[in-house]
């Protein structure tokens, strides 16, 4: 399996590479078509990577789409189970890149890794950048019916957080966590029981990600000997915590829980809320 994480110099010029523009927001797209990477694809966070919910406190802000609209997107990009493909963002993977190449892997895709440091990167390794939109080699739907990455629900991670054996880690900035403000969802706070390990520990200053010793230091003495198929990883929304799961898994520890839903449901459901640093 290649590592989450490509540097700009290893970036290929191949044929069978497709490269992603994920970045998001309501001005994406138009950012987009003003200048993105040659060769590279816009998806869209609301669009194409979740789906629009009826009820944020069932599924959260963010829930996945259903598996049959993205699998039919992925042939429309022409992505096959053979295609290597690259993503990249604006926020140093921290935003739609991380979650994009979480749905692949969910669907067993291997070759897809996320542009370290983010566009930022490409533009000061002076990489070809572009206003043309390029023409897709379309293809039939990926050959997946199934996440087959672990996810959990809110009852699990309840009990997760409860669980002297289990883990909970909140990657939302710290006062955030802490109960100070809430910018996003309706309730600060955080879920009793969970730490807070902000996803900004995963980078270092210039925005690319800390070296594998430096993230495997960090997240194992976090993790205190637990086996990561009892963590569970969350964030807002569901989309950075893939941030982290990138992270964990560049420092060699796989198998770590998404919880899609986040504080985006949890804070939704009148449910005990935690503030401070505890």
């Amino acid at each position: 399996m290649i590592a989450p994480l490509i540097n700009t110099q290893d970036i290929p010029s191949k044929n069978d590479t497709i490269i992603i523009d994920a970045r998001s927001g309501p001005d994406a797209y138009s950012r987009y078509l003003q200048s993105h990477l040659e060769g590279a694809f816009h998806v869209d966070l609301e669009r194409d990577l979740s789906e629009k919910p009826k009820d944020p406190a069932y599924g959260g802000r963010h829930p996945l789409p259903p598996i049959k609209s993205f699998v039919a997107l992925l042939g429309n990009l022409g992505i096959t189970p053979s295609t290597r493909v690259i993503a990249y963002d604006d926020k140093s993977g921290a935003n739609a890149a991380a979650r994009f190449w979480w749905m692949l892997r969910a669907l067993g895709h291997e070759r897809v890794q996320v542009v370290n440091g983010g566009l930022d990167a490409l533009v000061r390794a002076g990489l070809p950048m572009t206003e043309k939109k390029p023409e897709a080699k379309r293809a039939s739907p990926y050959p997946a019916n199934a996440w087959n990455l672990p996810t959990v629900t809110i009852d699990d991670v309840g009990a997760a957080a409860a669980d002297p054996d289990s883990l909970v880690i909140d990657v939302r900035e710290a006062y955030r966590y802490r109960g100070e403000r809430e910018p996003i969802d309706l309730v600060a706070g955080h879920i009793p029981g969970a730490i807070n390990i902000p996803y900004l520990n995963n980078l270092s200053e210039d925005g690319t990600f800390r070296s594998d010793e430096q993230l495997a230091e960090l997240y194992k003495e976090a993790l205190d000997k637990r086996d990561p198929k009892n963590v569970i990883v969350h964030c807002g929304s569901g989309v950075t915590a893939c941030h982290t799961l990138l992270a964990l898994e560049e420092a060699g520890i796989k198998g770590a829980n998404l919880y899609v839903g986040s504080w985006s449901e949890w804070s939704r459901r009148d449910l005990p809320i935690g503030t401070g640093d505890q």
